[in-house]
């Protein structure tokens, strides 16, 4: 940590000598002053922890120096030393900032009580700072949004530009595009940052239960209520409030909804005086909200009020370049979590990964890597260990279905020697190719013959060799 440096400011160099030796004894670097401009010029000044200023002193004053500083910024605390004690002085060195005051002559003890106060204090601002940093790392952390694809990278210079301004904000986007995390991204850089992330999924909560979720209750509002409780606006009060599928709203709360969102007040369940709120919107929905309005399902004026800046999230399978980015985050991520070896995908594995549709998108791929992490002995996980609802469901291709049939019977076969293998599996794969094209031209050997791409007379020599009986009743 830095040495404190403390400002003396007196034009009696007795008590300069004495201030001096006092913080040189508690290893406190000190500068001086012998007016009050220029201790007005050295409080503006950086690398200050605490000042000792005189009431009078030539050219401007203590209380004058003091007002300067503090109206420029000066988070230094500053005692004012007077030599009159009056009510007046005392009154108007508080009101203009200052940590605290002090009357000559004064004691030393009185003055170590007073700057150990002021150094505590400063220790806990820096450990506030720190913790504040600290805090804004872990945000910056949580919400890290993936992706350099072009969609995306879009989608954050919109983000940038309405984080600062106060507006609200919808969010649209299929299910798992990662709407709640582009809130909080939004939350966390904007003034509110420090400020309370209140989610609630309108879609989750029961319809008869919302209004209480949202607005709070007062106790004795229904039966169980036994005291009062917040609600989501009251909790999100100076910070966001998160209203995830809102398109899921019935009608009743949408109008509350827009009344709070006009008024910045509302009643809680059972209540008779308002609540006053500060809180930002931001909105998400999976659902076309045009579409809603015109339905009559979602109120027009409502829409108005919540699209003050609308954000597309593209899903995932229009920005497969950014499949590896996240696969490679979340692997990493639960890696750590699990408390294993990192672990790594085949390229077979990311390869099918990015040929997959993601369906559920961001999160669907999340559940995938924290499945195969937790539950693959593997330190390079497979297709098998990501175990994709493709590679489940697909049909096998032709040659997967050969391969398949014929792996057994090769295995068993001996290695050494003249088998003829070729000439001993060809008729087996010959003979329905030439069945099933025959049956599909109804016999007719021309069609056929063109069908396969050979010889008419060779295929007629195969069908006598393979034995092919012809039936012309089928195709």
């Amino acid at each position: 940590m830095n040495q404190k440096k403390a400002l003396i400011a007196d034009d009696d160099e007795s008590i300069l000598w004495v201030l001096e030796k006092f913080f040189a004894e508690k290893g406190v670097a000190v500068v001086k002053a012998r007016d009050g401009s220029e201790a007005a010029r050295l409080l503006k000044g950086p690398g200050l922890s605490l000042a000792v200023i005189d009431i009078n002193m030539p050219g401007k004053d203590g209380l004058q120096a003091l007002k300067e500083a503090k109206e420029a910024g000066c988070d230094t605390a500053i005692i004012i030393m007077t030599a009159e004690s009056t009510m007046k002085n005392t009154l108007e060195a508080m009101k203009r900032g200052a940590f605290d005051y002090i009357t000559k002559p004064f004691d030393l003890s009185e003055l170590d009580a007073i700057a150990g106060r002021a150094l505590e204090n400063i220790k806990l601002k820096e450990k506030v700072s720190t913790l504040t940093e600290r805090l804004k790392e872990r945000l910056a952390a949580e919400t890290a949004f993936i992706g350099k694809s072009k969609a995306v990278q879009d989608v954050f210079k919109s983000a940038g530009k309405v984080a600062g301004r106060d507006v609200t904000v919808l969010i649209l986007g299929e299910s798992g595009t990662g709407k709640e995390l582009l809130a909080k991204l939004i939350h966390s850089n904007s003034t509110r940052g420090l400020g309370p992330f209140i989610a609630v999924n309108s879609a989750a909560v029961p319809r008869d239960l919302m209004e209480s979720e949202l607005f709070g209750f007062e106790k004795g509002a229904f039966t169980g209520a036994t005291e009062g409780k917040k609600g989501k606006f009251e909790l999100a009060d100076g910070g966001t409030l998160f209203l995830d599928e809102v398109g899921d709203m019935n009608p009743d709360l949408q109008a509350r909804l827009l009344r709070v969102i006009q008024e910045r007040e509302f009643f809680r369940v059972g209540g008779r005086e308002p609540t006053k709120v500060d809180v930002r919107i931001i909105a998400a929905t999976n659902q076309d909200l045009d579409r809603a309005v015109q339905e009559k399902k979602f109120r027009e004026d409502l829409l108005f009020r919540l699209n003050g800046v609308t954000l597309n999230l593209p899903p995932l399978r229009d920005r497969k370049g950014d499949v590896p980015l996240l696969a490679d985050y979340f692997l990493d991520r639960f890696s750590h979590e699990f408390g294993g070896v990192p672990k790594t995908l085949s390229p077979k594995a990311l390869e099918a990964m990015e040929g997959y549709r993601w369906p559920g998108n961001v999160r669907e791929l999340e559940n995938i890597i924290r499945r195969a992490v937790l539950l693959s002995p593997s330190i390079n996980l497979s297709t098998e260990d990501l175990n994709l609802p493709q590679a489940r469901h697909r049909k096998e291709s032709l040659e997967e279905v050969i391969t398949a049939r014929l792996r057994p019977f090769i295995e068993k076969t001996d290695h050494s020697g003249k088998q003829e293998l070729y000439d001993f599996i060809m008729p087996f794969i010959e003979r329905p190719l030439i069945k099933l094209v025959l049956e599909k031209t109804r016999g007719n050997q021309v069609q056929a013959a063109e069908l396969l791409g050979i010889n008419r007379n060779t295929l007629r020599k195969k069908i006598k060799d393979l034995n092919i009986k012809i039936d012309r009743t089928k195709g």
